[in-house]
């Protein structure tokens, strides 16, 4: 069973996926009203309202992953829970639709003076010559940030006649072009744009990106719009420059403080503001929700899960192209660290024929963290497992060879240990599932799951039926028992499944059977 904590108003409906597992209790409760059961918590769900500190994470020992139901992360600290191998996942794409309308609204209400021209009707008033607003078609319209939002905001602003120009240090120039944007210097956008919109993440580099020193660089009577995160336009300098006449006008649905109680940007009549709306649809609210319940129980059921903050981002088609490999590569190093019980100097992995087809590198952060979860007292999985490895001066490699050794795919790890080495190989087969076809040269197949027993023994007749016999006399029913080896009478290996863990008694009977040259039982 696992225990979800909902800290935060969540649309019921949105937690369907959650509720209909009957291995998940849910907890609505704040965190502080949670105080007595957060050392049992599994999950945690939050909006903006519940603030993710390091000592909230450090009281929830059993957390394993943080969902924020919407697309901004600034109320969680990710570093913390990265360090104790947390992921954290929010929901990118779940309001994108809602943000971008929004924008769009406050953007024609803004340059139509729309609020200003309501509050002077309900009034009384009629004054339609000081409402004299500005047509949207044919002005250039400049997005700081083209990501799905700005994306989205584009294809509006194309429909209404504008001319849209971006600046977004990570957008190429033939995405560019696809989009049928301008791609320019964020100088050059200001100096160009008649109407300017943000829609970046609040990060140390973004944060005051539109300030005292650039603005002036606008076009004199431009007009700017923060529909994504308070802080990213410099609220003072933006001020001023309105108060100057350089700017026209602003429309906020974000703001540095929450509410802007003493912002001085609400004097001005020039400013339209809505409080933070960009997400309050009844679609947007239900999408976000939904989406984090299903990453939450796709994440509990042991899948990569496709948003996290933490991890290298998974398509669904990519997840469907690297499930298959993604619990063959776990056991392929959790049977590496039972079977290598030293220092590790170096780990490095393989991949060739289909598994090439798509990034790598969560699986082989999957490996990493199979290899340290058995070695270690601490949580381990693909979010810290780099992190651990480094902290532990184990290098890590990671390559594509050509050569499939026949098979559609193939995968090889090479632990390299302060005295010896050890070598796996695997492969997935369709209807097969995950296989172990490779161990220190010696071919062999078996699915690597359950309990294992790995002996390394002289190939010798009667070997593997002494074995059997203490087995046998001792009622151990062995479930399956494949063998390897190079050449005849030299060394050979086989790998017994159990439908139960071996006993130390048994253990040790085996172990001291001679032409045994060593054995490891494995736990997967």
């Amino acid at each position: 069973m696992y225990r979800i904590l909902v800290a935060d108003a969540i649309k019921p409906e949105g937690l369907t996926p959650l509720m209909d597992s009957p291995e998940i209790t849910l907890i609505q409760k704040t965190v502080d009203e949670a105080a007595d059961e957060l050392d049992t918590i599994d999950a945690l769900l939050v909006r903006s309202a519940t603030t993710v500190t390091e000592d909230l994470i450090n009281a929830m020992p059993k957390l394993s992953i943080i969902a924020r139901a919407g697309v901004g992360i600034d109320n969680i600290d990710v570093e913390a829970a990265t360090k104790r191998g947390i992921v954290v996942v929010n929901a990118p794409d779940g309001n994108t639709i809602s943000t971008a309308e929004h924008t769009f609204a406050m953007m024609a209400s803004l340059v139509r003076h729309i609020p200003q021209a309501h509050s002077s009707v309900k009034n009384k008033e009629w004054k339609r010559s000081a409402f004299t607003g500005t047509e949207l078609n044919r002005k250039k319209l400049g997005i700081v940030g083209m990501g799905r939002i700005g994306g989205e905001i584009a294809k509006r602003a194309q429909v209404f006649g504008m001319e849209v120009l971006a600046f977004d240090p990570f957008l190429t120039s033939e995405r560019a072009k696809a989009m049928n944007v301008e791609l320019l210097t964020l100088d050059k956008l200001l100096s160009q744009a008649d109407i300017i919109t943000v829609h970046t993440p609040l990060t140390n580099e973004t944060r005051g990106l539109l300030n005292i020193d650039n603005l002036r660089k606008c076009k004199k009577g431009v007009y700017l719009l923060n529909c994504a995160r308070g802080g990213i336009i410099d609220e003072e300098a933006l001020y001023e420059l309105i108060l100057e006449g350089h700017i026209a006008g602003a429309a906020f649905d974000v703001f540095v403080e929450e509410p802007p109680l003493h912002n001085k940007l609400l004097e001005l009549d020039s400013v339209i503001v809505t409080p933070h709306l960009g997400a309050s649809t009844k679609e947007a609210q239900l999408n976000v929700a939904t989406q984090v319940a299903e990453e939450v129980l796709i994440f509990l059921e042991g899948k990569p899960v496709s948003n996290s903050i933490n991890l290298p981002a998974i398509s669904k088609e990519m997840f469907q192209k690297i499930q298959p490999y993604y619990q063959l590569v776990k056991s392929m190093g959790a049977t590496a660290a039972q079977c290598m019980k030293e220092g590790i100097q170096e780990i490095s992995v393989t991949y060739s024929g289909d598994a090439t087809s798509f990034d790598t590198s969560i699986l082989t952060k999957s490996l990493i963290s199979g290899f340290f979860k058995t070695r270690l007292d601490i949580p381990v999985n693909e979010v810290n497992a780099m992190l651990i490895a480094q902290e532990r001066g184990v290098t890590i490699g990671e390559k594509v060879a050509s050569d499939s050794s026949g098979y559609k795919n193939y995968i090889a790890a090479v632990i390299k240990g302060d005295n010896r080495q050890f070598e796996i190989k695997g492969t997935f087969v369709a209807n097969y599932g995950p296989r172990i076809v490779s161990i220190n040269g010696f071919n062999i197949d078996f699915n690597p799951e359950g309990n294992l027993l790995y002996i390394q023994h002289t190939d010798r007749p009667g070997v593997i039926g002494r074995v059997g016999k203490i087995l046998g006399d001792h009622e151990v029913n062995i479930a399956t028992m494949q063998v390897g080896r190079k050449e005849a009478g030299g060394e050979a290996i086989m790998v017994l499944s159990f439908d139960k863990p071996l006993s130390n008694e048994m253990y040790e009977k085996i172990n001291n059977l001679d032409d045994i040259t060593f054995m490891y039982r494995i736990a997967l």
